[in-house]
């Protein structure tokens, strides 16, 4: 509960006319670290604004969000994403903490906690492509668990709910 009310301190400025943001990330972490990285940030100014925010993970970006991505992740065995394994840079955590008014303790250490943060306890949706699962070879099983593979026509819902589209 402590937590929570910590966590919810940080977003007291709610907006008149809140919209609907779709942020539809398509990039992949090793392709540019930055479009990717920046997902989260984006995502939890807007809740923060008073927005609802979905996440559309779409194209290469679904690699990211998979637990063993690549010949050798799967060869020995990884449990973990991409994100699970890039870490936000103190100079980042410390500008999230003030920015968002909330203890530096409270800002998460990596990219995958990160986003199980902007799923479970500030209510982002978070969606992945399943098609491009199946062109990457991913099973869905594999995805990370803020992540909930979706297919085609749930994105045309998701895109045409959207007021606002950002992406990288």
């Amino acid at each position: 509960m402590h937590m929570t009310l910590m966590w919810s301190a940080g977003f007291s400025t709610p907006q008149a006319s809140a919209a609907n943001i779709l942020i539809h990330m398509k990039t992949s972490l090793a392709v540019d670290d930055a479009q990717i990285c920046a997902v989260p940030n984006v995502a939890w100014a807007a809740v923060k604004a008073g927005h609802r925010v979905t996440i559309l993970v779409d194209a290469s970006a679904v690699t990211s969000v998979t637990k063993g991505f690549g010949w050798f992740r799967k060869l020995i065995g990884s449990e973990s994403t991409a994100l699970d394994r890039a870490g936000l840079p103190e100079r980042e955590r410390q500008s999230l903490s003030e920015q968002m008014g909330v203890l530096l303790e409270q800002v998460p250490r990596t990219y995958g906690e990160y986003f199980d943060v902007l799923k479970n306890k500030l209510g982002v949706d978070i969606y992945g492509n399943q098609t491009m699962m199946l062109l990457y070879n991913i099973d869905p099983a594999r995805v990370a668990s803020s992540v909930t593979p979706i297919p085609l026509a749930k994105m045309v819902d998701v895109l045409a709910f959207a007021d606002r589209v950002i992406v990288y």
